[in-house]
């Protein structure tokens, strides 16, 4: 299923899941306006075709004694698809970062990290990112405060029209 395949109930589905993961079946049915039954075979039809990715809780990182997020902007020496891979490879294993984007200008990569205290988080700097091979340099900023925290994609961005197809 492609996103240009979805049709108008797809898109409202997926709205709905975005906006609450835990909503039964039943009532996810009744919110879109058709039965049960189709409803789920939709939902695992999305699921099937890579449309869902999965489910996850949304943690609350100061409640849990996670007090730094912090976002570190990091340029290579070589971009050779090599080294960005293994960069990747070294990243995905590092527990305090949460998302790694790869980016096009001066900065290869940025890394959306969250630590339980600032000497954890300066800590992983200096140990695993300025000392990582191929790492030319590595700028860090510490978030004050996160007033829009938006996941997942803007479904109310797709017309009528598109929803419709």
């Amino acid at each position: 299923m492609r996103a240009a395949r979805l049709d108008a109930t797809d898109w409202l589905i997926l709205r709905e899941l975005q906006a609450d993961g835990r909503i039964t079946n039943i009532e996810l049915a009744r919110k879109v306006g058709i039965s049960a039954p189709p409803c789920l075979r939709r939902v695992r039809a999305l699921e099937e075709a890579g449309i869902i990715e999965g489910f996850t809780a949304i943690l609350n990182d100061k409640a849990l004694g996670f007090d730094v997020s912090a976002f570190a902007m990091i340029k290579l020496h070589s971009q050779a698809e090599a080294d960005l891979i293994a960069f990747e490879e070294r990243v995905a294993a590092c527990a305090i970062v949460r998302d790694c984007y790869m980016l096009s200008g001066e900065i290869d990569f940025l890394l959306r990290c969250v630590a339980p205290d600032l000497s954890a988080f300066q800590e992983f700097i200096i140990h695993e990112l300025t000392a990582a091979p191929n790492v030319e340099s590595v700028k860090t900023t510490l978030v004050i405060r996160t007033s829009k925290h938006a996941a997942g994609v803007p479904t109310e961005l797709v017309s009528g029209e598109m929803r419709a197809k």
